[in-house]
């Protein structure tokens, strides 16, 4: 991805978190240059990842296969004086815009629907092959149980949330003509790095063009304190 690209794209997401009135913390706005002088005092957002985080998912066609997440709060498996055993994201998904189906083996999720479109999502449990299973499951929608079919899309509208539990594969996309959709996460402590599995190889961090100077540092650009 170049530059330039993620660079607009913060800035529509700042306009629309805006617009949908979700703010972001102070520290989303600092620049490069405010960023090299803070200490050891940022490190927990550093070693967490917290912040912006775009992707492509290694497919350069951002707008028909990627994600804008803002990763707002995260422990950290590696850290032993971690406090936190939680996570929370927002991300802006736009109309068909699709996130790969993947699983994860350690974090539970809560995927929530916090305003502007309809947000669908594919299911599919995983075998021990990681393979699609073709069994039914139980799932809950807003605390009420019930069962999905194997490649059942779940539409979620504003105000609704659906729990994912470990190895259940999901997809999710912002439905057609609803208009671009701000879905929350909650979950267990997340770590891009060794717990996504996804069903087709793809890449989670893009390789960047440097075009121009960034707006904001992505959350794996942070400098040493």
């Amino acid at each position: 991805m170049k530059r330039s690209e993620i660079n607009q794209l913060m800035r529509e997401a700042v306009d629309f978190f805006t617009k949908q009135h979700f703010a972001l913390p102070p520290w989303a706005y600092l620049s490069v240059q405010q960023w090299q002088q803070l200490g050891h005092e940022a490190d927990e957002i550093r070693q967490n990842r917290l912040g912006w985080d775009i992707t492509d998912f290694g497919l350069n066609d951002f707008y028909k296969t990627g994600l804008l997440l803002f990763t707002i709060r995260n422990g950290n498996l590696k850290n032993p004086n971690n406090l936190k055993t939680y996570c929370e994201k927002i991300m802006m998904v736009r109309e068909e815009q699709v996130t790969p189906m993947h699983f994860h083996h350690s974090k539970m999720e809560d995927i929530i629907n916090r305003g502007g479109g309809n947000l669908c999502i594919q299911l599919y449990n995983a075998t021990n092959e990681n393979t699609f299973s073709e069994a039914p499951g139980l799932i809950s929608i807003d605390g009420i149980i019930r069962t999905f079919l194997a490649g059942e899309i779940i539409i979620l509208k504003p105000g609704e949330s659906i729990s994912l539990p470990q190895k259940l594969y999901h997809k999710f996309w912002g439905e057609k003509g609803k208009g671009t959709v701000l879905v929350g996460e909650v979950s267990a402590i997340n770590d891009d790095t060794t717990d996504n599995i996804f069903y087709e190889k793809c890449g989670r961090f893009p390789a960047i063009e440097e075009d121009e100077a960034p707006l904001y540092l992505l959350c794996a650009e942070y400098p040493a304190a």
